[in-house]
């Protein structure tokens, strides 16, 4: 039974995961490192690349500055409609992407949005522009530091921090010295985790993008266009380099992560 279940496993890995990944892989260097150098020369990708880069690291920063605050209010503090809270950071699971652009489209367009109009008057574009593809993919992964922090929070107590408090410290003191220690590899693998879905988000940014070549198309927006443009051999190593980063980024966090943190 238990060698059955480990090959159903495997089986079910290699069918829905290893082999159409290593499919991607495999186009990509059919022609040696043609596919790759190409994509690097292209104007078109590399912007692309430049502006996920963008859109994913300032998605990152917004999540782990809310996502800690928020997994401490959830956990350390009892207030009405903590459980509704709670269960409206697990939306963005649940709902589509492009049902999310689709929302922030009618938000923040600047003809009828019932913000965007306001931030229009002001010269702020949201909409089409790199602010509404931050937000849409903000949106999307915001649940990933939270639901890795939360359990953590939980599980160690507050007792050491009532004693720093009564030591003396404040606030910042005790989230710095206690708090954050204490759930530094939690956050470090949310934040990953939200990179990783920030870099392969396409339906949300690909609503509030407009994708425009050069300005607002991002790397999995390009993986498209190439591939329905008959360039198929860029949007593989394309495709390939997104796939990569994310890969790496869990990887290299698998081995600083030390064993009993596991």
């Amino acid at each position: 039974m238990r060698w059955g279940l480990r090959l159903l496993a495997i089986v079910y890995v290699f069918f829905l995961v290893l082999w159409p990944v290593s499919l991607v892989v495999k186009y990509t260097f059919a022609d040696g490192l043609t596919a790759l150098t190409t994509a690097l020369n292209d104007p078109d990708v590399l912007h692309a690349l430049q502006l996920t880069a963008v859109v994913a690291l300032s998605a990152v920063a917004i999540n782990l500055v809310f996502g800690v605050w928020m997994s401490i209010l959830l956990v350390r503090f009892d207030f009405r409609g903590k459980r509704a809270l709670s269960a409206l950071i697990d939306l963005p699971l649940s709902v589509s992407p492009v049902v999310v652009g689709l929302a922030l489209v009618l938000a923040y367009n600047p003809r009828t949005g019932l913000f965007g109009q306001s931030l229009d008057s002001a010269g702020i574009q949201v909409i089409f522009a790199t602010p509404g593809m931050i937000m849409a993919t903000a949106f999307v992964a915001l649940p990933l530091v939270i639901r890795e922090v939360v359990p953590v929070l939980a599980e160690i107590g507050d007792e050491q921090e009532q004693a720093s408090r009564s030591l003396g410290a404040n606030a910042v003191q005790t989230f710095r010295r206690i708090t954050l220690p204490s759930i530094k590899w939690a956050v470090v693998y949310g934040v990953v985790l939200t990179l990783a879905r920030s870099l392969g988000e396409f339906g949300a940014v690909k609503i509030v993008s407009g994708n425009i070549v050069q300005q607002t198309q991002t790397a999995t927006l390009v993986v498209e266009s190439k591939y329905q443009g008959f360039d198929q051999a860029t949007g593989y190593a394309t495709a390939f380099l997104l796939a990569g980063a994310s890969v790496i980024c869990i990887v290299v966090v698998s081995f600083l992560r030390p064993k009993d943190q596991s």
